[in-house]
């Protein structure tokens, strides 16, 4: 026997479709409609018809989608997969490596079972979690996910619910966690039949549509739909930890906020499953409040994202200073930031026009709950033409963004492909059937690049085009050549410098140090001192004691010379001292 429910408030009858027959449902006080139906069992399609509508709708808590978003609902048993990580104990965040992907362009054929034949990389390269990028099913063959409709289905060409249990199945079985991104601050264009059930959105808009009513009239249930969803995730798929998106755009007036309320359900998840569970925010805020613990009066998330470390980073590599970078670029940014974690901190902010953040105290929030990069889909994806780092800067600078970036305080977080310094670009790509709804995102992309100070003149690919969803998947083949294979040793070099010290895993922000001068910096943790040229010629850098042992070194060519270090052009060194 097969129960269905929906929660449909305002409409006045619900009628399953099971094989071919309506049925009725009754209607409870709550608002939801149930029927039992005794021969319904795993692989049965059914839909839903509202009031005297004709429309056949899936259903907004869909568990599996296999003719796309627009189709059937089918049921599911999340019982029936034979799962192989029982004595999986878990991953926690801090201490760990992450590296982000995406299913569809991770490899040739983009699903869930083909990635699985990619993890063992991923171990030889150090990383301890796997980040997919949404994987809950959206409008089309191929997107980013971001525009995802049913938060409880996973994407069918990537290979469905079963296809995402064994590829998390297969990372427990060599030691990779698993976060997922979701999210949960709006509805994709096309497919997002829920808010036809009830009161699902509001009528104020985000960046990305209608905002999600999670503070108004039923925004009970509403929010009891992200939590559910949430919960499946970690629960039925096994995940180790969600990346929840663009927080910012939760726009929540309860005296408890919704991000809150999933910090205590997953809290609860956590303590009975007997594994540590991660929340970790996309955040524009620049707000410590999202990671303070509820016991402090935050709301307990586990990290979040700090885009400021990026910035900084990025600005000085690349020499960029257009739209977000405007006001970074600068030896005392990255300074700041590398001890501070936000850069706007209550401070001034060109870009917005205001005053912008909130400072961290570094004496009571640790750095591992920042989760810090050199790329992410983001920052390479939504740049006009998706071209890596990799593309603008030296091998030999891109070599001490990197190094500040493993040693520093923050989790480390690669984005595919970046190891190796990987020549193929990550664009954005969508595979929309409406001819309209194709021309309006083409149209919006071009928009959002000028808004953020990408010439005219800049060639912006089409995101319909499939040639652009193509160009996007990684060539497995680089790692062979000579340039990528030696920047992926470089990486394996780097990580296992950063699990074999402890200095560069001690979260205390207070401990870190950072001084700069002409075209170097220094930072200092613990009696290590990560020493970085970005000159194009040598530089001797001062230390606060008599090195010891040179721990790490991007060019063999430093020279040791009593209380100091004299280093290559473009180059990096950690040295210990005493």
């Amino acid at each position: 026997m097969t129960d269905f429910a929906v929660w449909a408030p305002t409409t006045s009858r619900v009628l399953l479709r099971i094989e071919g027959v309506d049925l009725p449902m009754r209607r409870d006080d709550d608002g939801w409609w149930r029927t039992e139906v005794p021969e319904a069992k795993s692989g049965t399609d059914y839909a839903y018809l509202l009031g005297d509508g004709q429309q056949l709708l899936p259903d907004p808590r869909s568990r599996w989608q296999p003719q796309g978003v627009h189709g059937f609902s089918r049921v599911y048993d999340h019982g029936a997969f034979e799962w192989t990580d029982q004595s999986w104990t878990g991953r926690q965040l801090p201490g760990a490596v992450l590296y982000e992907l995406h299913v569809g362009t991770f490899t040739p054929d983009g699903t869930f079972d083909v990635a699985i034949e990619r993890l063992d990389h991923l171990v030889s390269l150090g990383v301890d979690i796997v980040e997919l990028l949404p994987v809950n099913a959206f409008n089309g063959e191929h997107n980013w996910g971001y525009d995802g409709v049913c938060w409880f289905a996973p994407h069918e060409p990537y290979g469905g619910p079963d296809g995402l249990k064994r590829f998390v199945d297969a990372c427990h079985a060599r030691g990779l966690g698993v976060v997922l991104d979701v999210v949960y601050n709006h509805f994709g264009p096309s497919g997002a039949y829920a808010p036809m059930f009830g009161p699902y959105l509001t009528e104020n808009e985000n960046s990305w549509g209608r905002s999600v009513n999670v503070d108004g009239a039923h925004s009970d249930e509403v929010r009891r739909y992200i939590v559910d969803s949430v919960v499946m995730w970690l629960r039925d798929y096994h995940v180790d930890g969600l990346r929840l998106d663009a927080v910012h755009a939760l726009h929540d007036r309860r005296a408890i906020h919704i991000l809150e309320e999933l910090a205590v359900e997953v809290e609860t998840l956590s303590t009975h499953l007997g594994r540590p569970l991660s929340l970790i925010a996309e955040s524009d805020l620049n707000d410590p409040r999202l990671i303070t613990p509820r016991e402090a009066g935050g709301y307990g998330l586990t990290a979040q994202w700090a885009d400021d470390v990026h910035h900084a980073l990025h600005a000085l590599l690349t020499g960029e200073r257009q739209g977000y970078y405007v006001d970074f670029g600068a030896l005392e940014c990255l300074a700041d930031v590398l001890q501070e974690v936000f850069f706007h901190a209550g401070t001034w902010s060109t870009f917005r026009g205001r005053i912008h953040g909130r400072p961290v105290d570094r004496e009571r929030i640790p750095g591992h709950r920042f989760v810090a990069y050199l790329q992410n889909h983001d920052q390479v994806g939504n740049r006009a033409t998706g071209d890596r780092i990799s593309d603008s800067v030296s091998d030999s600078l891109l070599k001490v963004g990197a190094t500040l970036l493993f040693t520093g305080p923050f989790t480390p977080m690669l984005f595919m492909g970046e190891e190796w310094a990987a020549g193929t670009p990550w664009q954005f790509f969508t595979s929309h059937p409406e001819t309209d709804l194709a021309l309006a995102v083409a149209a919006g992309r071009r928009r959002e690049f000028a808004e953020h100070g990408w010439a005219a003149s800049v060639e912006v690919p089409d995101p319909q085009d499939p040639a652009t969803f193509d160009r996007s998947k990684l060539d497995w083949s680089e790692p062979y050549r000579p340039r990528h294979r030696e920047m992926l040793a470089f990486y394996q070099r780097l990580i296992q410098l950063r699990k074999s010290r402890p200095e560069f895993s001690d979260p205390h922000l207070d401990r870190v140090q950072v001084t700069c001068g002409d075209q170097y910096l220094t930072m200092s943790r613990n009696g290590c001192a990560v020493v970085c040229n970005f000159a194009p010629d040598k530089r001797r850098v001062g230390l606060a004691g008599t090195p010891r042992d040179v721990l790490f070194a991007t060019d063999p060519g430093l020279v040791l010379i009593r209380t100091a270090v004299e280093l290559p052009p473009q180059s990096a060194a950690v040295v210990s001292y005493v």
